[in-house]
């Protein structure tokens, strides 16, 4: 007896969406911190250096940053179905590249057509939710599911990343995604039907996801060189005059394109503004702890990667316990009251990280720290996101949520670029007092340094944002059984 595989799928199509959609998303958030504790096996298993191992974070972030806005238009003209089968297929198929890679250029390479894989996936997986669940209720349910299942791929990724490469090698960090997305092909195939935006559907704007990616990346290897090069050197400057020319090439863009990816216009938001330069700012902040942590468990205290992954585990509580406090006071303090006591109470606890020496223990100069880091930068997540979806127009609405996102990672990629810099510069200063001495003191620095960049942050909130950010209405008009990209993206960014 045969059977219609296509039509059984089809019978309880929701519920197939939902799955194929989070199991999909898990995927993305989960590569962005997964490779963290498996950085000093592919130093040593490649012969990488360390500023090799920061392109292999910040290959995927900037690709997944310069071109997310571009991959929620393309969802939106070419079809939501077409763009998230081309965006799993992308990304299953780099990390295969990734984990058979030989050398660390080919690592770094596969990494970067990975974050442009995410950068597809990642926004279609939003369009088709709200295309797929247009009761208002069921919608929400629909979208509360992923975004607890995005959140907890971020804090799943350190501990998963751990027990991949202590039990098997950090090659599988990257090939779990393989039968994983061949997976969500199979079911996507038949479960998941074809939409696109319907009325004047917005043109690609390339030139613009183009010059800001090239310019972020010319910037990160501009400042990631100083580690062999003077800050005057011709290799350094060229880079940072490059990045600075195509940065500016891409405001020339913006300001010229009928359909840009980032109308300049939304910047007249104090709102907006302020609450990108503060997500920027954490961005750096956490990309460098996680990074610099990790380093400092293995290369100093010889924590096996699975020990890492497990003395990590306080963090993401810290952030979902953060979350979930100040998502209960922002209606009743606003949004600038707590992007001023977050980041304040995580740069305490960076302070306090600064103090640590190669003999540190763990539950008081580390595990109590970094709960206190996360902590505050849990409790900034709500606000900062409401902040800048606050005082621009219902259509922008999307787009200040995507760009919130954006400026997250491009503020890690050039945080950390930064802090590798610093960190590298105190270790060779004190490079004859051991090893262990010289990399302590540069993560401390780091710490240091990232501790200011917080308090920067809290003074933003105070001198920027407006003294009330009020909640703004998410609720999708119930009639409309379409839904742009943009406007999906809001919803599920502050829920």
């Amino acid at each position: 007896m045969s059977v219609d595989l296509g039509k059984a799928f089809r019978t309880r199509p929701t519920t197939l969406v939902l799955a194929v959609v989070c199991v999909a998303q898990f995927m993305v958030v989960l590569d962005i911190s997964i490779v963290n504790v498996a950085l000093p096996d592919m130093r040593s298993d490649l012969a990488m250096t360390q500023n090799g191992l920061a392109w292999v974070l910040n290959a995927y972030t900037l690709s997944f940053a310069g071109f997310l806005l571009l991959g929620g238009r393309a969802a939106d003209l070419w079809g939501r179905r077409r763009l998230f089968l081309i965006g799993v297929a992308l990304f299953s198929l780099t990390s295969l590249v990734g984990g058979l890679a030989h050398t660390g250029g080919q690592l770094i390479a596969a990494r970067g057509l990975q974050g442009l894989g995410g950068a597809v996936l990642s926004p279609a997986t939003l369009t088709i939710l709200t295309t797929t669940f247009t009761e208002p209720r069921a919608r929400a349910r629909a979208l509360g599911v992923w975004s607890a299942v995005a959140g907890a791929g971020g804090a799943t990724g350190v501990l998963a990343g751990d027990v991949l490469t202590d039990l098997l090698s950090w090659r599988w960090i990257l090939f779990i995604n393989v039968p994983i997305g061949l997976l969500v092909l199979v079911v996507a195939r038949f479960a998941i039907t074809e939409s696109r935006a319907e009325g004047e559907r917005p043109t690609l704007d390339w030139a613009g996801a183009l010059t800001i990616t090239g310019g972020l990346i010319a910037l990160t290897y501009g400042i990631v060189s100083t580690d062999a090069h003077a800050w005057g050197s011709p290799l350094v400057v060229a880079f940072l005059v490059g990045g600075a020319v195509l940065v500016a090439g891409f405001v020339w863009v913006e300001r010229r394109q009928r359909h840009p990816l980032v109308p300049l216009r939304i910047f007249r938001s104090r709102a907006l503004t302020g609450a990108n330069l503060i997500m920027m700012l954490i961005g750096a902040v956490m990309f460098s702890l996680f990074f610099f942590l990790s380093q400092y468990l293995q290369d100093v205290h010889h924590y096996s990667p699975l020990r890492t992954g497990f003395a990590f585990l306080p963090m993401p509580l810290a952030i979902i316990i953060g979350t979930q406090l100040s998502a209960r006071l922002v209606d009743r303090l606003g949004s600038r009251p707590l992007l001023v006591i977050g980041p304040m109470i995580s740069a305490v606890g960076l302070v306090l990280l600064s103090r640590l020496h190669p003999d540190s223990s763990y539950p008081l100069h580390i595990g109590l720290p970094g709960a206190l880091i996360t902590f505050g930068i849990g409790m900034s997540f709500v606000p900062v996101t409401l902040s800048a979806t606050t005082g621009v127009d219902r259509h922008d609405a999307g787009l200040a949520s995507g760009l919130i996102n954006t400026t997250r990672q491009i503020g890690g990629s050039l945080g950390l670029a930064a802090m590798l810099t610093i960190a590298a510069s105190r270790a060779h200063a004190l490079a004859g007092s051991g090893t262990a001495v010289a990399q302590t003191a540069g993560y401390t620095r780091a710490f240091a340094v990232s501790a200011g960049l917080l308090v920067v942050a809290a003074a933003v909130a105070l001198l920027v944002l407006p003294a009330q950010s009020r909640r703004p209405e998410l609720a999708l008009d119930p009639q409309s059984q379409e839904t742009t990209t943009a406007d999906a993206t809001v919803a599920a960014e502050v829920r």
